[in-house]
């Protein structure tokens, strides 16, 4: 097991008061595996994956819980410490690249950046391992791409070039915070494809974070699925897509266009209500507001994640039998 995350709770301090962005997750990649972290935007996928390089900002705060890499609790580590950490160790494919790679450097000075940094190289090894890297990611012409600014290039280029940076120094740990959510559709399946190529040819695991559940076909092992805050499901890919078992889940599914919706003009399935505030989250399951299938019991207690078999987890009463 690579990355071993146990009951990780993350808080932030406001004038509203003091709230769990994530409460209480658990969840584990293995070296050369694939887990998808799914849910609304909001529910704290993004959180997540900054804490694991320990780059949530002020008011926010890791309160608990241990971040394992390699048995190495990062949570324990220094800042100086870290900064070892990321980029060779862990490093991360953000949403927008463009606002990820610096405007007034070039291309080959942001990538020679990192692996002078984390491989101490210089020189001609230092600009040939740039165009290398530029190289794998399947950029034409790398070596005048090394002297573009990010501006110059179309949205796939600076997403590639963002994934060739992560990817420079081999790091043990991939995340990939929907990194084709601004891209076309075309250009999405050839990032996709990129990402899986050089995860194999690297043994590398990956945490990808995605509300797409084509994405997730496409990419996952494993399948974690987050409502406000916590993990409600888990499992791997074949369970969790032929069988289903949180309402939220199942909801997710319903609310994928079928075949031919629009020629027999059927509405799409929505998940009803709207999520809670974070200041006003209500008593017992977070999602019984919005559940069809909510009892008293799921208004009172909250449910805890329970193997259902073969390592497939839900948090849900009816779904564990109590109901």
């Amino acid at each position: 097991m690579l990355l071993d995350v146990k009951n990780l709770k993350i808080s932030f301090h406001t004038d509203k008061g003091v709230f769990n962005a994530v409460n209480g997750i658990s969840f584990n990649i293995f070296a050369g595996k694939t887990l998808c972290l799914v849910g609304e935007s909001g529910c704290g996928k993004s959180v997540t994956a900054l804490s694991l390089l320990r780059l949530i900002d002020k008011p926010g705060k890791i309160t608990d819980g241990t971040i394992l890499l390699e048995n190495k609790d990062l949570v324990l580590l220094s800042e100086r410490e870290m900064r070892n950490v990321r980029g060779k160790n862990i490093s991360m494919i953000f949403q927008e690249p463009m606002t990820s790679l610096n405007p007034s450097y070039t291309i080959g000075s942001q990538i020679k950046e990192v692996l002078r940094l984390h491989k101490n190289l210089k020189g001609k090894d230092l600009k040939d391992t740039a165009i290398n890297a530029l190289a794998l990611v399947a950029i034409p012409s790398p070596k005048e791409i090394m002297g573009e600014y990010p501006f110059k290039l179309s949205g796939g280029m600076r997403q590639r070039v963002m994934i060739a940076m992560a990817m420079a120094c081999s790091p043990k740990l991939l995340i990939a915070d929907e990194p084709t959510t601004a891209l076309d559709v075309t250009i999405q399946a050839q990032v996709l494809t990129l990402i899986k190529k050089l995860q194999s040819r690297e043994n590398t695991a990956v945490l990808f974070i995605t509300h797409d559940l084509g994405v997730v076909s496409e990419v996952a092992d494993d399948v974690a699925v987050m409502y406000m805050g916590e993990i409600v499901e888990n499992g791997d890919i074949q369970s969790i897509f032929s069988n289903p078992k949180h309402p939220y889940t199942q909801g997710l599914f319903y609310s994928l266009p079928s075949k031919g919706i629009t020629k027999d003009k059927s509405k799409l399935f929505s998940i009803s209500g709207n999520v809670p505030s974070i200041f006003d989250l209500p008593k017992g399951c977070a999602f019984w507001p919005r559940c069809q299938y909510a009892k008293s019991v799921c208004k009172e207690n909250s449910p805890l994640l329970k193997d259902m078999g073969d390592g497939h987890y839900v948090s849900c009463f009816k779904a564990q039998g109590d109901f």
